[in-house]
């Protein structure tokens, strides 16, 4: 096999094999089933949202640029 026709097979191979992954990715994307949204509760103090607790200031302090 010459060289040129193992650098064409190797290309053939690699763009098959990218073509099967888009494709599978998409085929996963379809058939997925989104889940229902919850009921919306009226009671709005059933969660407690974001709350800013020490560990997560710290965290902003290490984050700092």
């Amino acid at each position: 096999m010459s060289q040129r026709a193992k650098r064409l097979s190797r290309r053939n191979f690699l763009l098959t094999v990218g073509a099967g992954g888009a494709a599978t990715a998409a085929a996963i994307a379809v058939t997925k089933k989104s889940s229902p949204a919850p009921a919306a509760s009226k009671d709005k103090r059933a969660t407690r949202g974001y709350e800013a607790s020490e560990h997560v200031h710290s965290y902003y302090r290490t984050t700092k640029v």
